[in-house]
């Protein structure tokens, strides 16, 4: 199934995936869900940094995040890939362009 997007969340998701950390990120969690201290060992950054990234895919859309209790009581926040497929041809560029609604240089 093809899924178009806006001209925005285009721009949005091209964005944040063009960060190295983040598609690393991705890829960890495409594996399974995770909490942030064993997917920051398993990538070999800092928790701070993981977190940086997660805030960023999660506000592109393209993860989810959800406490849950351990065992001994302790609140984790497990990351989670959400389905998603971005479909890049010249047509698709040109409708979602279309679409757009900021202006190059905009953030």
């Amino acid at each position: 199934m093809e899924t178009s997007h806006s001209g925005d969340e285009l721009a949005r998701i091209l964005a944040t995936l063009a960060n190295p950390h983040r598609m690393r990120v991705i890829a960890a969690l495409s594996e399974g869900r995770n909490y942030v201290s064993a997917l920051a060992r398993e990538l070999g950054i800092s928790r701070p940094l993981l977190q940086l990234h997660l805030a960023k895919l999660e506000a592109a859309g393209l993860v989810t995040a959800a406490f849950e209790l351990s065992t001994d009581g302790k609140a984790m926040k497990y990351y989670d890939t959400v389905p998603f497929t971005v479909t890049l041809t010249p047509q698709s560029i040109a409708l979602a362009a279309r679409t757009l609604t900021t202006e190059e240089g905009d953030s």
